[in-house]
Formats: structure tokens, C-alpha cells, sequence
């Protein structure tokens, strides 16, 4: 049986779109709800890790609360996936390969998104368990024995980003790999979370808050001795130059790739 472990700070966002979808599950599960709509946490990490303490069974689920899953049998199918795979660290189903030119060819899910009322897919379609460097947060399945070995560092990761990818290179450091799973959900984004103003991107030196990459430079001086590059959903980073100069060559790039070609940057 698999514990489904869910942080919200919207109540109503959750019950229409993960709720939804466990409620229809004919597989049983244990669902724990972390409520953070009084702030009470304030980093991703120490939330999960508040709920996962109360977690009784063989895989834990971390789950965002915009996650539909897309089958009435979703949790059941996991639960055979989980199991053909003998032992794994992590799993998802949202993971960048280390194999491919560039990050677009590198992400590996089943997933759509609706974002401004237009569907879209990211990344490569896969057909069965692949082994990645790291998985997305939307939806993370660890084994509850692994998870008793390794939590989420509420030290690194003490905002809400990347805790994911810290979790899953700590987990292929113990020797565990890290898989990517052909299970499809529907992520039904707000929209806009990562999309600053102009001005903010600026402020920021990047396409992202800039809380992201004061946690991003801690991640990767914690795992630079073991990785030559570090592969996320938002972005590839080498672990041997100083993340400020990534994120200001990446925006020029980004820059001059939009007066080139308009509609390549355009999903």
C-alpha cells in the first residue's frame, strides 16, 4: 500500500484536483494532508518531512495538490510498477536523463499540463521504468526503508525548491537509482509560478526566483564532488562554476535566442 503524503495551502485547489482523483482510486491508500495555509512550514522539506513521519506503509508518495492521477487504477498500477523494479531509491513521473543534447531531449514522463487554459506536454513520452538523474516534486515514490535512511535536508533546501533533486542525488550516493515511470498524470497548474516581469527577471539574474538559486548553490556545493553536472525540469547546471555566472550566461542565451527566433521560446 502506498501513503500519500500532500502539503496544500488551498483547500478548495486540492479537493478539485488531487482529491478528485483519490477519491475514484479503487486501490487503497493512506492519504496524509500537511496544512499550510497559516504558514506553519516554511521550507517544502521540513512539510514532507512532517507528514512522512506518520507514514505507516512500504512506499511513500509525495504529492503536489494540482496532480490529477489520470486512471481509476493509478495507485494499483504504481504499486506493480514499483515492485517489478526490486530495489530503487526513487521514483516519478517527471525525470531528466543524463542522456541527451540538450534538457528538452533529456526530460522523460507521461504528463500533461494545462496552464492559461492550454494543454501542453513536456518532455519524452516513455513506455516503461527508466532510470534518471533526478525527479520532479510534483509526484516523488520513495520506499519507506529508504526514506528511514534519508530525509529530506531541511538545512539545504530551506525554502521550496529543490528538495527534489537534492533527495534523489542523495539517494544515488547510497547506490539507490532513480527511475522515471510510464504513469500518466494531469498537472492542472495555476499557471505563472516560475513566469516573473521583466523586471524581476532581472533583479533575479534569471528566469527563476532568486530563492531558487540561493537553495540551487547549496545543492550543488553539497553534491559537487559527486556529479560533474546536476540535470533538473528548470534548468542543467554544472557543479564546477559558480551558479551566478550559469544564470547570467543562460539568460543572455535565452535573450538572443528570443530575438532570433520568437516562436521557438513560444509553447
Amino acid at each position: 500500500m502506498i501513503t500519500i503524503v500532500c502539503v496544500y495551502n488551498d483547500r478548495q485547489f486540492l479537493e478539485e484536483y488531487l482529491m478528485s482523483s483519490l477519491k475514484k482510486q479503487a486501490g487503497r491508500y493512506q492519504l496524509i494532508l500537511v496544512d499550510n495555509t497559516q504558514g506553519r512550514f516554511s521550507s517544502a522539506a521540513e512539510a514532507l518531512n512532517y507528514g512522512a513521519r506518520q507514514a505507516d506503509t512500504k512506499y511513500i508518495m509525495f504529492v503536489h495538490s494540482d496532480i490529477e492521477l489520470c486512471s481509476n487504477t493509478w495507485l494499483i498500477d504504481a504499486e506493480n510498477i514499483l515492485e517489478s523494479m526490486g530495489s530503487f531509491g526513487v521514483a516519478g513521473v517527471a525525470g531528466m536523463s543524463e542522456i541527451g543534447r540538450d534538457n528538452r531531449e533529456r526530460g522523460r514522463n507521461i504528463i500533461t499540463h494545462l496552464e492559461n487554459k492550454r494543454e501542453w506536454e513536456w518532455g519524452n513520452r516513455i513506455t516503461r521504468p527508466e532510470i534518471v538523474q533526478t525527479i520532479d516534486g510534483c509526484l516523488i515514490i520513495t520506499p519507506k526503508t529508504v526514506y528511514d535512511q534519508i530525509n529530506f535536508d531541511e538545512k539545504v533546501c530551506d525554502d521550496w525548491h529543490l528538495y527534489d533533486v537534492d533527495y534523489c542525488l542523495s539517494c544515488k550516493e547510497l547506490g539507490y537509482e532513480v527511475y522515471a515511470i510510464p504513469l500518466s498524470v494531469y498537472h492542472r497548474s495555476k499557471g505563472g509560478y516560475f513566469k516573473q516581469k521583466k523586471g524581476d527577471v532581472i533583479k533575479s539574474l534569471g528566469q527563476l526566483p532568486v530563492e531558487y538559486y540561493k537553495t540551487l548553490s547549496k545543492v550543488m556545493k553539497k553534491h559537487r564532488h559527486n556529479y560533474k553536472m546536476v540535470y533538473t525540469t528548470c534548468g542543467d547546471y554544472s557543479t564546477s562554476s559558480p551558479v551566478i555566472w550559469q544564470r547570467i550566461y543562460n539568460l543572455l542565451i535565452a535573450g538572443i535566442g528570443l530575438v532570433i527566433n520568437p516562436k521557438r521560446w513560444k509553447r
